[in-house]
């Protein structure tokens, strides 16, 4: 009789998917909070479905157990540590890690084999094999990806259990600690980053000033801003500036956030609404750009043709600014814009995007070269970080 694995037979379903939902709303240790990778899989279905087709059904052995009475006993015992394994504040319990890791190896001659997955992506699959104890490989062409899981698969397994380098570890880690697992690499990643982040701020701090939103005197910290694309419309009786924005919507989770664009002439603004929703379209389309002024279009060809001649613009939208506990949206005031408008540093790194019809269409609009990706300020603050030691 051919082995079946307990995937194949049964799971305990309703457990795994309540915690795969739960999961997306776990903001601490999380790889999502690393690096945001847009088709992340949960991690505890991973596990689960790693465990589960390494695991035999009790239905494969029936010189262990003859009755289905047995049977069932026995899957239910294999479902407990199943719906153990994968709550995630079990993730690294050693106790529940450990009996996983024993009833796998039960029914693998107690070798534990090997995992590939060769389109990692963010590395879901590869960081739960080797969370259960598998020997991990993980290949992808996307070097983010790669960077990604050399950071959570292949540095921390290099460094497990080596003591750190730190001038500051005693302090931070106590003095008579022994160093278990990724306890010593992530006092130095700690340190060091602390450590340039405070260089970095002294040279490139005044860049990102904090502000003050209305009827508050208290200066919040800025967390994000957020820019559109800028060109002009063809019409000679408007000329107007188009955002290139497929939405005005910036927010649906919370609460409706959008921006309205305002004309002062030809030159557009960004009015911020926190209630209702937008009635208003984005501009860009599959057939082409609208003008919220006057209505004339501009199609996707002409659009392009425009950013290869070098006539594509940019202009803030709007900023998120950390405000106690709550994320608010606010128009760029005229500090934030001035603090934005810097010069293109002198020794930014050149380099031509490889064009790839269908992939990174960015060649298309005139955007050819890396350094055109980013703004000024963006540029000078990763040099700042490149060149502190």
């Amino acid at each position: 009789m051919a082995t079946k694995k307990l995937i194949e037979v049964a799971l305990p379903l309703e457990k795994i998917n309540s915690e795969s939902e739960r999961e997306k709303h776990i903001t601490q240790g999380h790889p999502a909070t690393f690096h945001l990778w847009w088709a992340r899989r949960p991690l505890v279905t991973a596990r689960a479905v790693i465990w589960s087709s390494l695991v035999d059904d009790p239905s494969s052995h029936p010189e262990l157990f003859p009755t289905e009475e047995d049977q069932q006993k026995e899957r239910n015992r294999l479902f407990s540590i199943l719906e153990d394994l994968v709550v995630w504040e079990n993730s690294n319990d050693p106790s529940v890690l450990k009996k996983a890791k024993d009833e796998i190896l039960k029914y693998t001659n107690g070798i534990m084999p090997k995992v590939l997955d060769p389109f990692a992506g963010g590395g879901t699959i590869p960081i739960e094999g080797q969370r259960l104890g598998l020997e991990s490989y993980a290949y992808d062409l996307n070097p983010v990806s790669v960077t990604i899981n050399k950071a959570m698969l292949e540095i921390p397994s290099i460094f497990k259990d080596v003591s750190p380098v730190n001038p500051d570890a005693k302090s931070l880690l106590g003095a008579d600690i022994s160093i278990i697992g990724s306890e010593g690499i992530k006092s130095d990643v700690e340190y060091y980053s602390n450590m340039l982040r405070d260089k970095a701020f002294k040279k490139v701090g005044h860049l990102y000033p904090k502000t003050r939103l209305p009827g508050n005197n208290v200066e919040n910290v800025v967390n994000t801003w957020i820019w559109t694309r800028i060109v002009h419309c063809k019409n000679p009786a408007c000329l107007c500036e188009i955002p290139l924005v497929r939405s005005f919507t910036l927010c649906k989770k919370k609460q409706n956030v959008w921006a309205e664009p305002i004309y002062d002439g030809k030159e557009v603004s960004f009015k911020i609404h926190t209630d209702g929703s937008s009635d208003k379209k984005g501009t860009v389309g599959r057939k082409g750009v609208l003008c919220p002024k006057c209505g004339s279009s501009l199609s996707l060809d002409e659009v392009r043709e425009i950013g290869r001649s070098g006539r594509i613009g940019v202009k803030m939208l709007t900023m998120i600014v950390q405000s106690g506990t709550r994320r608010v949206y606010a128009p760029p005031t005229t500090e934030q814009l001035l603090a934005s408008n810097v010069q293109k540093p002198d020794d930014y790194p050149e380099g031509k995007i490889a064009y790839f019809p269908g992939c990174l269409n960015t060649n298309r609009y005139g955007l050819d070269e890396f350094h055109l990706l980013f703004s000024n300020r963006q540029l000078t603050t990763l040099l700042c970080f490149f060149f502190t030691n």
